[in-house]
């Protein structure tokens, strides 16, 4: 197939709203909504709709992020925020994208790597090996491997190894919580996953964005989508893989961010002076060519 011929065009609407059990006085936010462009992807539209209106601030953050800021300072007893994308994706064939040439582990080891990448490297609070022999059991796991076979093996580990249970944890969650419970979303796996490979030396970034959820989506079907977490490991290049679903990532995924675990990368979050709020957030996606 030829790389140029676009593989995937998706438009994402994804709303979240805040409703509080009282007024509202102050809000200030951030969204990362945004779609990249990348050399796997363009971003061919993109828009944030806020409701009430509010003063809105656009920035790159540190990991490269397209943030929206914005404020509110009007009553308000609700806010509703919808971001709209259109996306061409294409990856093209097979396991990952892994046409380079994989580093061995002392190229890893060097200066070029662990300084360029160092962020990559060191565990986050929500990254840090869990206890309990979780990092013995990752090095054994690796044995014998190369870079690359040995990202491939840690994520297959943790697919089998914690269940996919919406609820199952909070989006506080650590690593070392979900392992305790075996249980949790994709964020979770994206986080055991980014434990274990930074254990033994495999730099490794957090992906959130969107997937469609079907494997063979139809063109004009929209259907309920979802946010989505993986991870990109590197081995001489960024390859992205996705715990959850132990699979390569492909054209059925849009990247939105990337950086060192979720906190980095949240989609909305803010802080406002008022009562309790719920909060519901819906995604759909459409296949469109």
């Amino acid at each position: 197939m030829d790389g140029g011929e676009v593989l995937m065009r998706l438009r994402i609407v994804h709303t979240t709203t805040h409703t509080y059990d009282g007024d509202v006085v102050a809000s200030f936010n951030e969204a990362r909504m945004t779609p990249l462009t990348t050399p796997h992807q363009t971003t061919l539209d993109a828009r944030l709709e806020i409701s009430p209106t509010a003063t809105v601030t656009p920035y790159w953050d540190y990991w490269g992020t397209h943030v929206t800021a914005f404020d509110l300072h009007a009553r308000h007893d609700r806010l509703v925020t919808t971001a709209t994308s259109l996306v061409e994706t294409d990856r093209g064939r097979g396991r990952g994208g892994t046409a380079h040439r994989s580093l061995s582990w002392d190229d890893l080891g060097g200066d070029d790597v662990t300084d360029t990448l160092a962020e990559f490297l060191a565990p986050t609070p929500r990254t840090t090996a869990p206890a309990d022999g979780f990092a013995d059991q990752v090095r054994d796991l690796v044995a014998g491997a190369d870079p690359r076979e040995a990202a491939h093996r840690i994520c297959s580990w943790v697919h089998d190894a914690v269940e996919y249970v919406p609820g199952a944890t909070g989006v506080h969650a650590t690593a070392e919580e979900s392992w305790v419970l075996r249980r949790g979303v994709c964020q979770d796996l994206a986080h055991l996953a980014l434990a274990g490979l930074r254990t033994v030396g495999v730099p490794a970034r957090y992906v959130s964005g969107y997937l469609h959820p079907r494997r063979a989506p139809e063109v004009g079907q929209e259907v309920a989508g979802e946010s989505h977490a993986w991870i990109d490991f590197f081995d001489g290049a960024w390859t992205g893989w996705d715990p959850t679903n132990d699979i390569a990532v492909g054209d059925r995924h849009v990247v939105v961010a990337r950086a060192r675990d979720y906190s980095d990368v949240s989609p909305l979050q803010g802080v406002y002076s008022g009562p309790r709020s719920t909060v519901d957030a819906r995604v759909l996606v459409t296949r469109v060519a």
